[in-house]
């Protein structure tokens, strides 16, 4: 009975997961000032995922294009 739940449980937490919404292949737009969220390498000697949020100017100054990046990499958007 106890197995018959949980299979209940996780097919239904599979279910909601695979409703979630497509990621958008570029960022949306924004201001001057709107920070974009995204994973970056962990620093050397470290496995924890980092998260990094930054206007467009500043990730195109350490060479990356925030809407070619954003599908793979984006995680939020902060508008400020």
């Amino acid at each position: 009975m106890a197995h018959t739940a949980l299979m209940t449980v996780l097919s239904l937490a599979f279910a909601g997961a695979q409703t979630a919404g497509p990621v958008p292949p570029t960022a949306p737009p924004g201001t001057p000032n709107t920070r974009y969220c995204m994973r970056v390498e962990p620093q050397t000697g470290s496995r924890l995922e980092s998260v990094e949020c930054w206007t467009r100017e500043e990730w195109a100054e350490g060479g990356v294009d925030v809407d070619k990046d954003w599908a793979k990499e984006g995680v939020r958007v902060l508008n400020g």
